[in-house]
């Protein structure tokens, strides 16, 4: 992997879960069993049939939220604050992670599909709090989420950020298709590798591939 790919680069953007801790630690797993709980009652549904219309709006809209919004009208801010409260206890802190983040060159960010008040939980957590230039959580992007180039164009706007100027990092393969079509370098962070022409990048371990870059 040829540090010379990363020599334009002066905006670092890194998405939350599964892409700043591990995901064998499975926190999603507890917001997913809160989405469904929260789509039972908002809509009178059983679980099975909760959990059904929560894979289908996220294949459908982007986001379980998403997909509540279209369909139903649904006010976002209870949900986040439902679906985010949740344990961190299975999060360690990552000393090596801090350090090769802290090393980057240029400003450094966080966007996420998840709120920014759970980002900054979640930080926290890992021992990575005050590394970031700034948040971005799906309130930002006025409830669009990622993929959608929308929700792309709203974050990067507010952030002042140069495409061509700037990295993804991301577990979800599809939510780099954007971000290399605006000019991104692209790195997807998981432990099996992903197809498509939009991914330039692959690492497992973050923290040696933020080490391959600074040195």
């Amino acid at each position: 992997m040829p540090a010379a790919d990363f020599t334009h680069v002066r905006t670092w953007v890194f998405d939350l879960d599964n892409t700043l801790y591990p995901p064998s630690v499975r926190l999603f797993d507890q917001i997913e069993v809160r989405m469904v709980a929260y789509v039972m009652n908002a809509l009178n549904v059983t679980r099975a049939e909760a959990d059904r219309l929560r894979v289908h709006y996220w294949h459908t809209h982007g986001t379980t939220l998403a997909g509540l919004m279209r369909e139903h009208d649904l006010d976002p801010l209870p949900f986040l604050d439902d679906v985010h409260d949740i344990s961190f206890d299975q999060l360690t802190p990552d000393a090596d992670l801090a350090a090769r983040i802290r090393d980057l060159p240029g400003r450094k960010i966080i966007y996420t599909n998840g709120c920014a008040p759970y980002a900054e939980r979640v930080l926290a957590a890992r021992g990575l709090t005050g590394l970031f230039d700034a948040t971005y959580g799906v309130e930002h992007a006025d409830f669009q989420p990622k993929p959608e180039r929308a929700a792309f164009a709203r974050v990067f706007g507010r952030d002042g950020l140069a495409p061509e100027e700037a990295a993804m990092f991301e577990d979800e393969p599809r939510n780099l298709a954007v971000p290399h079509d605006m000019g991104m370098r692209t790195v997807h962070v998981a432990p099996a590798r992903a197809d498509g022409d939009h991914i330039h990048h692959h690492t497992d371990d973050l923290g040696a591939f933020l080490a391959r870059l600074t040195g």
